[in-house]
């Protein structure tokens, strides 16, 4: 009987094939450090991503409230003289109270310059006259008012002194007044539609033959703001001439000047005893909404307004 070894040449052995791969506790293991280094990362990172978005939207919300003040300064500068008032939406007037919306209008005018004048020492030409059956055309002396430039439906204002100073108020024309529309311009003679200056009592002219021009595509101008709860910021346009102060005006044109997220103080008085000059203070506040809530910026401005009809 013959006996095999067990290391016989001859023995057959049969070799599993080898299996790779990650086992479910180096796993969990890669997912627990992920999340501890994830977690470190966002410690370090938060601050100055939150900071970055902080100052983005804080100069977003700067811009949009020099973009307001900036457009609203440039119109207070081109008001006519002694057009400026203010009301708010309590009544009061010259002011406006806490917790109200205040109305800030004015007539804009594009530009001005000297009528021929009886006074000036001219001989000839056409004058602006002052009495009884004057006529309807008179003469610009020097440039015509340019950029831009006086326009047929335009407005020409002479010695405006503001309300309660009839006829030199270019609010109300009810009995008599100191503003005429033009019909026609031909080189330097502008003809009126009418003459109402021919009519006041007593007859109000400049001491200089100084005239404003009034465009059409614009007459009075109001900027609405609220002093309490925020709000818009809203500019209001050819809604007319009217004696007493719209609060708000109605028809015309309106535009937003700063969308819902707005405050406003206002406060106007005039700088020396003559009247001649004014000064409007402005204080606006932008405060954030949505992705910049609790972001907010303040802006004041002091804008010179020339009384000197």
């Amino acid at each position: 009987m013959s006996r095999f070894s067990l290391f016989s040449p001859f023995r057959s052995c049969h070799h599993g094939s080898r299996q790779t791969g990650f086992t479910l506790v180096e796993l969990v293991i890669v997912i627990v450090v992920t999340g501890i280094l994830a977690a470190v990362v966002a410690v370090f990172l938060n601050y100055p991503v939150r900071s970055y978005l902080q100052s983005s939207q804080r100069a977003q919300l700067s811009e949009a409230a020099d973009g307001a003040m900036r457009r609203m300064a440039r119109d207070v500068r081109l008001a006519l003289p002694n057009s400026l008032r203010i009301l708010d939406s309590a009544g009061n007037v010259g002011s406006c109270a806490a917790a109200t919306t205040c109305y800030i209008e004015f007539i804009m005018t594009s530009g001005g310059g000297r009528y021929r004048s009886a006074g000036d020492g001219s001989t000839a030409g056409n004058f602006l006259g002052f009495t009884t059956g004057a006529g309807s055309t008179f003469d610009v002396l020097g440039p015509m008012p340019a950029n831009p430039a006086m326009a047929v439906g335009d407005y020409i204002v002479v010695y405006n002194l503001g309300p309660g100073y009839a006829p030199a108020n270019a609010y109300d024309c009810s009995s008599s007044c100191n503003r005429a529309k033009i019909s026609s311009i031909s080189g330097n003679a502008v003809t009126l539609l009418s003459n109402p200056f021919a009519s006041q009592s007593p007859a109000m002219q400049s001491p200089g033959a100084r005239f404003q021009v009034i465009p059409a595509t614009d007459l009075a101008v109001t900027f609405s703001c609220p002093t309490g709860t925020a709000g818009n910021i809203t500019r209001y346009a050819a809604y007319g001439l009217l004696a007493s102060q719209p609060a708000p005006p109605s028809g015309g044109s309106q535009g937003l000047l700063a969308n819902g997220n707005a405050t406003c103080s206002v406060d106007y008085a005039a700088t020396d005893g003559t009247g001649r000059n004014g000064l409007l203070s402005l204080t606006l506040t932008l405060s954030g909404t949505g992705g910049s809530s609790g972001e907010s910026v303040s802006l004041f401005q002091q804008i010179h307004v020339n009384n000197a009809p």
